[in-house]
């Protein structure tokens, strides 16, 4: 049985406290660029996360499903644990998205946990049942198809390869078949379509834990993966010339780009850890990453509640209790910009708080 890689639990760990500090800004109209999204073509810093918590998801997913099953009741019982987890993970994301209101007729049927949820399940199915080059020809598969649905597809009124915001491919699909349940209006940044390239973003990540498996030295590991990760990174920008790096898209560019960013961080985990043994650092990551969809979750769940808290402002209208402490605890002192980022910093470090004494106390919560 393979020991638990620390690099990958701590390259977890820095992606879900980046999660949490872009996600809870003290206010979204004072949020630094490299804090927010790209509006639409292009990248921040920010749209690197998500990605890299797939890439992780593949990674994490190649040492628990090693070994090969060759018992047929073994093999069913590992799919249906697979299904339930998906099916868990599901459920959290349509919870939080209903949360505190739980109005089904508008309910978000997509979104972080969901996407989730479908690219581990559907990777998961690949890895138990292709071999490494099989799942990189799926990966490839699943790039070019994309690209060929949105660049040649067309659209009614827009045409074919328009990757406009009302006029893309993957909009048009979801705004069908998810009318009414989706972030916007008429699109979605985890709708149905654009799941397909992050499900390769998955499978990018399965192929790389077959590389931490094989018998290179550790320095080798190591190497390769910075090599590949630079490659991967200048395939993606080449690509971005006719099919844009675009996180709402999720386009194939996109996948490619992130995955060569995702081996570089890995990479550095993988030798500061592995091979210089330098650990120390790493123990503010390693314990928000023992837990990551637990402190997900949670603070998700937070923030939704104190936003419908309602108390009464100094003007006698109400404002969330969200609102409050960042106006009064934190933009009183720091301003606007530097309050809405304080309040962001305040919101890690208060889960790693709350992390650290799980950690302490031995218990990891496994979905």
């Amino acid at each position: 049985m393979k020991e638990r890689l620390i690099s990958l639990d701590a390259f977890r760990g820095i992606t879900i406290a980046g999660m949490i500090l872009v996600n809870n800004p003290g206010s979204w109209s004072y949020v630094y660029g490299p804090l927010s999204h790209a509006k639409w073509h292009g990248w921040t810093p920010t749209d690197l996360i998500f990605p890299f918590f797939l890439f992780i998801i593949g990674v994490a997913m190649s040492f628990s499903l090693f070994q090969p099953i060759e018992d047929a009741t073994a093999r069913k019982k590992l799919y249906l644990k697979i299904v339930r987890r998906a099916l868990i993970i599901y459920g959290l994301g349509l919870f939080m998205a209903a949360y505190p209101k739980f109005n089904l007729s508008t309910l978000r049927l997509v979104g972080v946990l969901p996407r989730i949820a479908i690219c581990y399940l559907v990777a998961s199915l690949i890895t138990l049942n292709t071999s490494i080059r099989g799942q990189a020809g799926v990966a490839i598969g699943l790039l070019i198809l994309y690209w060929g649905l949105m660049k040649l597809v067309p659209v009614p009124g827009f045409g074919a390869g328009d990757l406009s915001v009302d006029g893309n491919f993957a909009a048009y699909i979801d705004s069908h078949l998810l009318h009414g349940h989706m972030w916007k209006a008429n699109w979605d940044p985890e709708g149905l379509l654009s799941t397909i390239p992050a499900i390769a973003t998955t499978l990018l990540g399965v192929l790389t834990g077959h590389l931490l498996h094989s018998r290179l030295d550790k320095k080798d590991i190591a190497g390769w993966m910075f090599i590949v990760g630079w490659v991967a990174i200048l395939v993606g920008l080449f690509w971005d010339i006719v099919f844009p790096i675009n996180k709402s898209l999720w386009t194939s560019s996109y996948v490619v780009f992130t995955a060569g960013a995702a081996l570089q961080l890995l990479g550095f985990c993988y030798w500061l850890i592995d091979v210089k043994g330098h650990t120390k650092w790493a123990r503010f990551a390693v314990i928000y990453g023992m837990n990551s969809i637990t402190v997900f979750f949670l603070s998700g769940m937070l923030v939704r509640s104190m936003i419908w808290i309602k108390i009464a402002g100094p003007d006698g209208k109400s404002i969330t209790l969200y609102t409050w402490i960042y106006r009064n605890l934190f933009a009183s002192w720091a301003g606007a910009m530097n309050g809405s980022l304080a309040f962001a910093i305040a919101n890690v470090l208060f889960w790693f708080g709350m992390m650290a004494i799980l950690y302490r106390k031995r218990i990891f919560i496994k979905i």
